[in-house]
């Protein structure tokens, strides 16, 4: 098939247009030149247009037999815009559209392991995007063989929200965590997370929501103590009270600080799903975010 990606040059959209070479031929959304030069060198075709402009995806959809939505503009109007058109430009052709939500949409979990049947309380960061989550799935009536995605905490490749800690850890010395770290995190490794993408395009049946999580409950400040090591800091954490975050981080602090356990069961069974990389505090103490190898 050939699969039009939004998102490709990004983090989880490149591991993503990666492993959907190893079967198609891909076609990457680029807003600018450089973007396109970057998706040459991995092998996919870019195709220049804009999220923000919607109209401007219309040729690379209608030429493609299945759409990745991965890029979002971060505004949920114009996000709502785009996935409307290339739903209806979809209408009736029974080919696959995969979209790209996020685990945030469920809100804290309080304290228990949910699945795809749990109501949504969305952090108000992604307020907009249990909409968007409908209206994909809705498609499935108007034979769209929608799917929806919702990674939890994606990490590897030394990319990530995980970075962020690598950076303060080098930075102060000390790896920032906001809040008080006894949250927990659903966790995915990115390509654990591609491999996702690639059987739902093959697979998944037209209505289908999944989770994305390796099962883990790592809390928040554990987390950071990894990254710390890593990064060479002795283990060294800090915490930075939530008050003070939203003063930088607006509403992003406070998606940082729910306290989530998610069950990806649903892949695993209906997809034959099976993360498989590393675990999150490996990668980050002794794999791709490690400056240094930690004596035994």
């Amino acid at each position: 098939m050939k699969i039009f990606v939004t998102g490709a040059t990004g983090y989880i959209g490149s591991a993503a247009a990666s492993r959907l070479l190893e079967k198609h031929t891909v076609i990457g959304l680029a807003r600018s030149e450089e973007a396109a030069d970057k998706l040459r060198k991995h092998g996919v075709a870019p195709y220049r247009g804009d999220m923000k402009q919607p109209e401007s995806l219309s040729d690379a959809i209608r030429s493609c037999d299945g759409v990745v939505s991965i890029g979002t503009t971060n505004d949920g109007l114009l996000d709502r815009a785009a996935i409307t058109l290339v739903l209806e430009l979809l209408k009736g052709t029974e080919k696959p559209m995969v979209y790209t939500s996020g685990v945030w949409v469920l809100g804290d979990t309080g304290g228990q392991v949910v699945d795809e049947s749990a109501p949504v309380n969305p952090a108000a960061l992604v307020a907009w995007r249990p909409g968007v989550e409908q209206l994909v799935l809705a498609a499935a009536a108007d034979n769209v063989r929608a799917i929806v995605i919702r990674p939890g905490i994606v990490y590897g490749r030394r990319g990530g929200i995980a970075a962020d800690f690598i950076q303060s850890a080098q930075k102060s010395g000390a790896a920032r965590y906001v809040g008080t770290g006894e949250n927990r995190w659903p966790v995915v490794h990115v390509d654990d997370l591609a491999d996702l993408f690639a059987i739902a395009m093959d697979c998944a049946s037209a209505g289908s929501l999944y989770h994305a999580a390796d099962g883990s409950a790592h809390r928040v400040k554990e987390i950071a103590e990894a990254v710390s090591f890593g990064a060479g800091a002795g283990g060294w954490t800090e915490s930075w009270p939530l008050a003070e975050a939203r003063k930088t981080l607006g509403p992003y602090a406070d998606a940082l600080v729910l306290d989530q356990q998610v069950s990806a069961e649903k892949a695993r069974r209906e997809l034959a799903w099976s993360p498989h990389r590393p675990s999150i505090l490996e990668d980050l103490c002794r794999g791709s975010y490690s400056f240094h190898k930690v004596s035994n």
